[in-house]
Parts: structure tokens; sequence; C-alpha cells
């Protein structure tokens, strides 16, 4: 499995690439801006799009999310409390696409012979989740390195915001861990240095 990670936008959301070498299926994560950026990179390595997998519904990760489903024909996918809600500071509502569909916890999409299993985590926004896939856990605004999204904006709850960190940590063993801003991680390395991460494990939550 190979990841790319391609920063795009004015706030240099992490736009996935995450791609099975041996049959150049792809999914895509968080196309939040840059389109020809996103769908050049698709093409220049002859990979086939089979979906676009959203962690919540902020201007910042789904900007391009038309203009690659359009082109790639793949299946959108988002929680429903993120879908029709207003969205951040910008006060746009964000619209799954014709084809677009929902997940929630639980759910394992598939995305040709990937497979990404949906983990509900509330907080920044009200249907932000995270995704597994192997050893990835793709965070969204939920989990960044050293730190975690912010619950300032219309939908966000700090308490719930916690509850979410709290449960990622309980995963048994560790991840490669992807967030939706700055740089890559573990997840053991958060547990044990991001201090949301060890005030969500104090008890308090």
């Amino acid at each position: 499995m190979l990841i790319k990670t391609l920063p795009v936008g004015q706030l240099e959301a992490n736009c996935y690439v995450v791609t099975d070498e041996k049959t150049l299926d792809c999914a895509v994560i968080d196309p939040g801006d840059e389109s020809n950026t996103i769908l050049d990179y698709l093409e220049d390595n002859k990979l086939s799009c089979k979906a676009i997998l959203l962690t919540h519904g902020h201007f910042d990760h789904v900007g391009a999310v038309q203009a690659v489903a359009e082109e790639t024909g793949a299946t959108t996918y988002i929680h429903p409390a993120d879908e029709g809600y207003r969205v951040g500071m910008s006060g746009m509502m964000f619209r799954l696409p014709e084809n677009g569909k929902t997940y929630s916890d639980g759910d394992v999409i598939k995305a040709g012979s990937l497979e990404f299993a949906v983990m509900s985590t509330p907080g920044h926004s009200p249907g932000s989740v995270c995704l597994i896939c192997e050893d990835a856990l793709f965070t969204g605004d939920t989990i960044f390195r050293g730190s975690c999204g912010r619950t300032d904006l219309p939908g966000g709850d700090m308490a719930a915001e916690m509850r979410s960190i709290k449960r990622i940590c309980e995963l048994p063993g560790d991840y490669e861990l992807y967030p939706g801003h700055m740089d890559a991680s573990t997840l053991e390395r958060e547990r044990r240095f991001n201090h949301y991460c060890r005030e969500a494990m104090s008890g308090r939550y």
C-alpha cells in the first residue's frame, strides 16, 4: 500500500491518495482543493480512483470533491451529520455529489482491493470520522501531531472531541497516523507526547 500526501489549498489540508500498488486501485481522502493537482497525480501514475472518502465536511477538505468525482466517477462518502450542514466560518453548505453516499461508525468501505473501516469521532465537527486501512489511521482534524482540531467553529464540541480522542487512543496496537494538516506521526507517539491524548486518557472523559 502506497500513501501519497498532497497538501492542497490555502490552509494546506492534507489530501491522501491511498493506492494498492498491485492493482493501481486507489482511494482519495479529503480532496480539499487544487483538483488539477490531484487528478494529475492520478493520471501520471495510471491510478483508478474507486472512492472519495471524507473525514468531515469543512471547506478546506471538500473543495475539490465535485471535480474529482466528475472526472473519476468515484463514489463520495461522508458521515450524514456533516452532509448539508453549515460548515465552518464560510457559511457554506456541503452537498454530496449525485452518486454520493453516507457512511457511519463500523462501516467498511471497499475501494477496489482496499478496505477502510469507519470510526465516528465527533468533536471538531458533528460528522468527523477517522478511517483505518491496514496499519494506517487517517484522523482528519481530530488528532494532529502534538495537537488536536479546534472546536470553536459551528458544530464543534470540546467534550465530544476529547471522548473521540480517548476512543482513538484506546485502539489496540500502533498505527501510522495521517492527520488532516501538518506532518504524519504514529498513534503511540501521540499517546505518549500529545497533551490532548494524555488528558483524554486521564480518566476524566
